[in-house]
């Protein structure tokens, strides 16, 4: 699997924004020559366009590539299906039977809940999946935008009761979003499960270009343009005019080398911009840059993992002797 994932969200312009067919097929068949083969998309990117761009892509090689899709968002352009959204295991079923007709394939290689819904019982999601695996329409399974506690529960139940296990979490993870080390990528840690950040690269805003007045789609309210975020953006810049790389390099090699089995998922509506995003995996960044960058970016950890790394506290957990444990 390739270290980078080519997140196709903006293949077709149905969404008055994106890439059209051209200009998909040639910033695809970039990062394939460049030895990406890990592929993200959705049931509903671009109202079904993405899907059938990549079933073309694809067609001629289909077993290079490791394909994935989503399904929980509603589909439903009429709003006539109450059952056409969420992640029930009707509204699974009907949704990778639809992906699977816009993919023109027999499988996919990697399904993920796209949101949780907070209605569905974990256990109807996970024997959903595990049912999918067993017919041989999905080969993985994984969650996206879940609270840990929920991804938690739905790994153990897997692991207690033979089911398929989720290998994957996608999650916003960036400079500029780095919430999910609290719990989320500990828990990934601990379960093995791989993680998948997406918007690595805050929507743009860690290449330097919004702080350089080009604001494209982005509102005058975003939180990308606040004080807290123009200054990791400076230190990214800074690190790149030192080192020779661009800002957008610094930022993905950073999510590449601070998180665990992390492939970011990478977008783009333009050849170009797929060809700098993987110029990042020729760069090494050093433990100073990394340190740099941490400190620009640092975040509290809050209740209770704050709190459980206070001295008085480990004193009274360890009993004085925490000097003596290995980590």
């Amino acid at each position: 699997m390739s270290e980078l994932c080519l997140g196709t969200m903006g293949f077709g312009t149905e969404w008055q924004w994106g890439a059209e067919y051209e200009t998909s097929k040639a910033i695809f068949d970039e990062f394939v020559k460049e030895g990406g083969n890990f592929l993200d998309t959705a049931n509903i990117y671009t109202n079904g366009s993405s899907e059938r761009f990549l079933a073309d892509f694809i067609a001629t090689e289909r077993h290079h590539y490791v394909l994935a899709t989503k399904y929980t968002l509603s589909d439903n352009r009429s709003n006539t299906n109450v059952n056409g959204a969420g992640n029930s295991r009707k509204n699974m079923m009907r949704s990778v039977e639809e992906s699977l007709k816009r993919l023109k394939t027999d499988y996919i290689d990697l399904l993920y809940l796209h949101a949780w819904d907070a209605l569905t019982p974990i256990e109807e999601v996970m024997r959903g999946m595990d049912d999918l695996v067993k017919q041989g329409k999905v080969n993985y399974v994984g969650f996206s935008d879940t609270p840990a506690w929920v991804v938690s529960s739905a790994q153990t139940m897997a692991l207690l009761r033979g089911w398929a296990p989720l290998v994957a979490m996608q999650l916003e993870y960036s400079l500029m979003q780095r919430t999910p080390e609290r719990d989320l990528i500990p828990m990934c840690q601990e379960f093995g499960i791989s993680v998948i950040p997406w918007a690595p690269l805050a929507g743009g805003a860690l290449t330097g270009k919004y702080i350089m007045g080009d604001k494209g789609r982005l509102p005058e309210t975003s939180q990308r343009l606040n004080a807290r975020n123009t200054q990791i953006v400076n230190e990214v810049i800074k690190i790149a005019e030192e080192t020779g790389w661009k800002p957008s390099n610094i930022a993905l090699k950073w999510c590449l080398q601070k998180t665990y089995s992390s492939i970011p998922v990478v977008g783009a509506t333009k050849v170009k911009q797929i060809k700098e995003n993987m110029e990042c995996l020729a760069l090494n960044l050093l433990p100073e840059h990394i340190e740099r960058l941490n400190k620009a970016s640092e975040i509290e950890k809050g209740f209770p993992h704050d709190f459980l790394l206070v001295e008085g506290t480990r004193e009274v957990i360890y009993g004085g002797f925490d000097h003596r444990i290995v980590r």
